[in-house]
C-alpha cells in the first residue's frame, strides 16, 4: 500500500536524500505551497499534484514524510494500479479500517496509480464516471484530506470527464520534472523499434505509458511546443505510433503518426521519410496495401533525393513486403533485389539477412523450393554469425516447411539443414 522507497543501506539513503534535495530545490516554491495545504487541510479536502514520472512521485512522498513541518501528519500512500478499476471510493473505504492511525496525528491519504484506470484516450473512463457520480459520498465516508498524484494527461482527462469532482479541489500543485528523470526516460525509449514487437504485452503498455508521460513534458496541456521541444514531440509521437502498431492498433497508431508527419514535414526530411514508412505500415496492418505503397513510395523518393541509402533500403524492403502480401511476386522480387544491392554496397551484412529470408518466402510461394532453401540458408548463416537467435527461429521454421514440401514432392536435396528420407 505504501509505495515510497525504503533504502536498505546507508549508500542508498544518501542517494535518496540527494534526489530529494535536487527535486525540492527545483520545486521549492510549489513544495512550500503543498506543505501549507496539507497543514491547513481538514476532513475531506482534495488536492491535485501533477508529476509526470513515478520515480519523482516516490521522491515527493518521501520528502513529505520526512519534512519537519509534517511531524504531526501521518501520510498513507494508496496505490491503485488496476486498469479496470471503477469504484475508487469503495476501494478506499475498504482500506481505511486497516490503517493504524498514529496518536495525535492528522491522516492524509496519497492516491497514486489512478492514471492506469483513467487511461490516455477514449470516452468517459468508468472510474471517472463513478468519481463524479458519488462525489457527495466522499464527505461522509472518507473524512480525510486526499492528495491525488497524477501525470498531466490524466489530470486533463479527470477535469474533462469528472468536472464536478474536479471543481471541489482546494489545491493544484504542478511540479517540474528534473532533467535527470527526463534523460532516464528518453534513454529507456531510444532504439526500441527493432525489438518492441518482441516485448510482452505488459511491457509494451509500460513503454506506451512512459512515452505519453514524456510527451506531456515537451507538450504540456495548454502550451504550444516550439524549437527543440517540437522536435522531441515529433520523435515521441512517432515512437507512440510504432508502439501502438506493435499492439495491432493501426487506427490509434495513425493518430500519433499523422501528428508526427505534420511536424516532420516542416523539419527533418530523413525523419519525415521514416514516419512515412511507419504510416505505410499502419495501412498495411489493415491490408490497405495500395495506400501503404503510396506512403512507401513517398518515403523512397525523399531518401533518393537526400542520397540516403539506409532510407532507400528501408522503403524498398517495405515495398517488397507490400507486393509480397499482394502476391505480386515479380514486383516484390524487384524491390528486394534493389534493396539487397544497396545493402551490399554499404556493407550492411546483417540487414541483408531479412532480405534473403523474404526472397525465400517469394520462392516458397512460387513453389521454387530449392531457390527458397538457398535464400533461407543465406539468411540463417547471417543470423548465426550475428548471434540473433530470435530471427534464427523464424528461418528454421521456414526451412522446416520447405523440407516438408520437398519430401512430399520427392525432390533431390543437398542441404545441411534438409535431408531426404531413406
Amino acid at each position: 500500500m505504501n509505495s515510497s522507497r525504503k533504502p536498505s543501506n546507508p549508500h542508498s539513503q544518501r542517494n535518496l536524500n540527494s534526489e530529494i534535495g535536487a527535486f525540492i530545490a527545483l520545486n521549492q516554491e510549489i513544495f512550500a505551497q503543498l506543505l501549507t495545504f496539507v497543514d491547513f487541510a481538514e476532513k475531506f479536502t482534495i488536492g491535485f499534484v501533477e508529476i509526470n514520472f513515478p520515480p519523482d512521485v516516490e521522491i515527493l512522498v518521501e520528502a513529505l514524510k520526512t519534512n519537519p513541518e509534517c511531524r504531526d501528519i501521518q501520510f498513507v500512500s494508496l496505490s491503485f494500479s488496476d486498469a479496470n478499476m471503477r469504484f475508487l471510493r469503495d476501494e478506499i473505504v475498504k482500506i481505511l479500517p486497516t490503517i493504524e492511525i498514529e496518536p495525535n496525528k492528522k491522516l492524509v491519504l496519497i492516491v497514486q496509480g489512478l492514471e492506469k484506470s483513467i487511461g490516455v484516450y477514449g470516452d468517459y473512463p468508468p472510474v471517472l464516471q463513478d468519481l463524479n457520480f458519488v462525489r457527495d459520498a466522499y464527505k461522509r465516508t472518507v473524512p480525510h484530506p486526499i492528495l491525488f498524484i497524477l501525470p498531466d494527461y490524466a489530470l486533463t482527462r479527470l477535469a474533462k470527464f469528472a468536472p464536478d469532482f474536479w471543481a471541489w479541489q482546494s489545491g493544484m500543485f504542478r511540479f517540474q520534472t528534473p532533467q535527470v528523470t527526463k534523460d532516464n526516460a528518453i534513454h529507456e525509449t531510444q532504439n526500441t523499434e527493432r525489438i518492441i514487437d518482441r516485448l510482452e504485452p505488459p511491457e509494451k503498455q509500460e513503454r506506451i505509458d512512459l512515452l505519453h508521460r514524456l510527451l506531456m513534458e515537451y507538450n504540456p496541456t495548454g502550451h504550444q511546443a516550439t524549437g527543440e521541444n517540437l522536435r522531441n514531440c515529433s520523435n515521441i509521437l512517432h515512437q507512440l505510433g510504432v508502439a501502438y502498431l506493435s499492439k495491432n492498433e493501426p487506427i490509434k497508431a495513425r493518430e500519433y503518426l499523422e501528428e508526427a508527419e505534420k511536424i516532420a514535414n516542416d523539419q527533418d526530411s530523413t525523419f519525415h521519410a521514416e514516419v512515412l514508412n511507419t504510416l505505410g505500415d499502419s495501412y498495411g496492418q489493415q491490408r490497405q496495401f495500395d495506400t501503404a505503397i503510396t506512403y512507401y513510395q513517398k518515403s523512397l523518393s525523399i531518401s533518393q533525393q537526400l542520397q540516403n541509402p539506409r532510407g532507400e533500403t528501408a522503403a524498398l524492403f517495405k515495398l517488397g513486403n507490400a507486393y509480397l502480401d499482394l502476391r505480386q511476386f515479380t514486383q516484390a522480387t524487384t524491390f528486394y533485389q534493389q534493396c539487397l544491392e544497396i545493402e551490399q554496397q554499404i556493407g550492411d551484412r546483417y540487414s541483408s539477412a531479412s532480405i534473403y529470408h523474404n526472397l525465400g518466402m517469394v520462392a516458397q510461394d512460387l513453389r521454387e523450393f530449392e531457390e527458397a532453401r538457398r535464400n533461407y540458408q543465406q539468411a540463417l548463416a547471417i543470423y548465426i554469425e550475428f548471434g540473433d537467435r530470435y530471427e534464427q527461429a523464424g528461418t528454421y521454421h521456414e526451412l522446416g516447411r520447405v523440407a516438408r514440401a520437398i519430401r512430399c514432392l520427392g525432390i533431390a536435396v543437398s542441404s545441411p539443414y534438409i535431408t531426404k528420407p531413406t
